[in-house]
């Protein structure tokens, strides 16, 4: 969810004042003069009631074990996170225990406000959580998070539409290819109705999604060349995706126009209501759905399809780290280590609908079962890969000025491949060059 400056500027201020308030009453995040105890400021950006009230409790239970290492919860969001924490970390009121996302902690990695976490955490934690999920959080030669709740796309689809029209189901392990998918898109349309349409893709915010997706195609987009510098280059695994999507709107009409520029919560009303048979979102919008669902709706969780790359998506994982500033960063790593401990992990992974990294966790009944999709959620987990711009500086910018544009132009069928080739790669790498001088 991002806002507009004047959002951004108060949500930058009214974290940068919790903290302050936060900091006096913990004598600067130091031991208290009083009694020595270390005082910790975790900030959390948990919103749903579950997640919340979960993160809560694990913080209650932490201070009632350690009563030498309080740990203060202080309430953050998600809405231009990136600006809160920049205010933050320059003032230096930066909290000592900091839950983001990986694609948000590149600038913060590179720039010295993050702490490099390879000689603070546990073997037990480091071997739990996959290598392919550290590669999320590794910034040059140092980890700078703990990346432990993921969320893949997924097929959300109205169950008894599906069903009824005969068409193969997609499973983990015999998913559709992009073709099928395309091709069961115009047949389930045909089955559906005038006015109805097997897809509803909520493009919003296409980039992620776009890059995400392709990786099964074989995407890449950013290349690292030699010295280290990258460069954009847009080729047939980039395109896949991206045509499936827009031939999907422009020449089959088996996807609604209407609703790609919207987010996935737009979509719901339509889909409940029958015009949509499927909607692409993220995993966790499984809660939304489960709440919100009209009585005797049926819905089912359906794979992505696939392309020559397999199985394998990008993600972005939300991650804990450390500020370079806190003079107590083994006991900071103790807390994260606390509460990433396998059943830890579960309950922040069920108060959030997601899926947690680390393989024990994974491996818990509760988040197997077939109910609500779990099931089919846990068996993606294994592709889940390092978002392709991970560690490129310069993407947010690249991502809000010209990539977005360029891919709804695209969809919507205002310009063609050639174009979108075009503003990718040499609007694009312009962008890039200011930061890799």
């Amino acid at each position: 969810m991002r806002g507009g400056a004047r959002v951004r500027t108060l949500a930058a201020a009214v974290l940068a004042l919790l903290l302050a308030v936060t900091t006096a009453a913990c004598t600067g995040g130091g031991e208290d003069a009083g009694d020595g105890t270390i005082r910790l400021r975790f900030l959390s950006l948990a919103w749903q009631k579950e997640s919340v009230d979960a993160n809560r409790q694990l913080v209650r239970e932490w201070n009632a074990a350690n009563p030498g290492v309080r740990v203060a919860y202080v309430q953050g969001s998600w809405n231009s996170v990136h600006d809160q924490l920049l205010t933050s970390f320059e003032g230096g009121e930066a909290p000592d225990v900091i839950h983001d996302a990986s694609d948000d902690l590149a600038d913060f990695a590179y720039g010295g406000y993050l702490a490099d976490l390879r000689t603070l955490l546990p073997e037990r934690l480091t071997s739990d959580i996959p290598r392919a999920s550290w590669e999320t959080t590794t910034f040059g030669e140092g980890v700078y998070g703990v990346p432990f709740l993921q969320e893949p796309k997924v097929l959300i689809a109205n169950r008894k539409l599906v069903e009824s029209s005969g068409i193969r189901l997609p499973t983990a392990e015999r998913p559709w290819t992009w073709d099928e998918f395309r091709g069961v898109a115009r047949e389930l349309t045909r089955s559906m109705g005038k006015g109805r349409y097997a897809v509803a893709w909520p493009l919003k915010e296409p980039v992620a999604t776009t890059l995400n997706l392709g990786l099964s195609a074989g995407g890449q987009l950013f290349h690292r060349e030699a010295g280290g510098k990258v460069r954009i280059r847009f080729g047939d695994g980039d395109a896949l995706v991206p045509d499936v999507i827009r031939d999907q709107v422009n020449e089959d009409r088996t996807a609604s126009r209407t609703i790609l520029g919207s987010g996935g919560s737009d979509a719901l009303p339509g889909f409940f209501g029958g015009k949509y048979a499927m909607v692409p979102l993220g995993f966790s919008y499984r809660q939304q759905i489960a709440q919100q669902a009209p009585e005797g709706f049926e819905w089912t969780v359906l794979p992505m399809p696939v392309g020559p790359g397999g199985a394998v998506q990008g993600v972005s994982p939300q991650t804990l780290s450390i500020a370079e500033d806190t003079r107590h960063k083994r006991e900071a790593a103790a807390f994260i280590d606390f509460m990433l401990r396998p059943a830890n992990m579960v309950r922040l992974a069920k108060g959030d609908w997601m899926l947690p990294t680390g393989n024990a966790a994974l491996a818990d009944p509760a988040l197997r079962a077939e109910k609500d999709g779990w099931a089919v959620g846990t068996a993606l987990a294994r592709g889940l890969r390092s978002a392709p711009a991970q560690s490129v500086r310069g993407y947010p910018e690249w991502k809000d000025k010209v990539a977005t544009p360029a891919y709804q132009e695209y969809y919507s069928g205002a310009i063609g491949e050639r174009e979108l080739k075009r503003r990718l790669e040499r609007d694009g790498n312009l962008v890039l060059a200011r930061y890799q001088r």
